[in-house]
């Protein structure tokens, strides 16, 4: 997806790792201020038992503070995730993302590829919330790849176009 923003020097890589996670709870203020700053966010995580990993939630939770006070109001959200297998519940991630994203007032972005339509062999699964994805022997297919680019770019317009 960052791949496919305009400019890649206005991307910022926001990644949760195993220490921004202290006794269960999301410990890094940097992050969240990161996405004060941002026009746009793309929410991602891979789907775990039927949603997104405890990683995320444990941001979404910390996330609260920013919630009551509306600081992410406005901004543009989208969202990508993975599971292992075609139908393994990305859908209910992509909504995760969604009501997370509409909780804090942002607008969403999703596909506007309609599934099996696309001769490129985009939005393959068929998600118009964002981008569901599987592995393929091992690897994400190169039509995944092009559509998170997609997506980056429809992110970052609708976000140029907002602000």
């Amino acid at each position: 997806m960052a791949r496919g923003a305009d400019d890649p020097a206005d991307v910022a890589l926001c990644r949760i790792t195993g220490d921004d996670i202290v006794s269960g709870r999301f410990q890094n203020e940097r992050l969240l201020e990161t996405i004060d700053r941002a026009d746009a966010v793309a929410f991602g995580s891979p789907t775990y038992m039927g949603g997104p990993a405890a990683q995320f939630k444990a941001f979404a939770d910390a996330s609260s503070d920013r919630w009551t006070q509306q600081r992410w109001a406005n901004k543009i959200a989208a969202g990508f995730t993975t599971g292992a297998c075609a139908g393994g519940d990305q859908l209910h991630t992509l909504t995760y993302f969604s009501i997370l994203a509409a909780q804090h007032g942002m607008l969403w972005c999703g596909l506007d590829i309609p599934g099996g339509e696309d001769p490129g062999g985009r939005n393959r699964l068929g998600s118009q919330l964002g981008l569901a994805t599987h592995l393929v022997d091992g690897a994400l297919p190169q039509s995944d790849l092009n559509t998170a680019e997609y997506l980056g770019q429809r992110l970052a317009k609708l976000a140029k176009r907002n602000g």
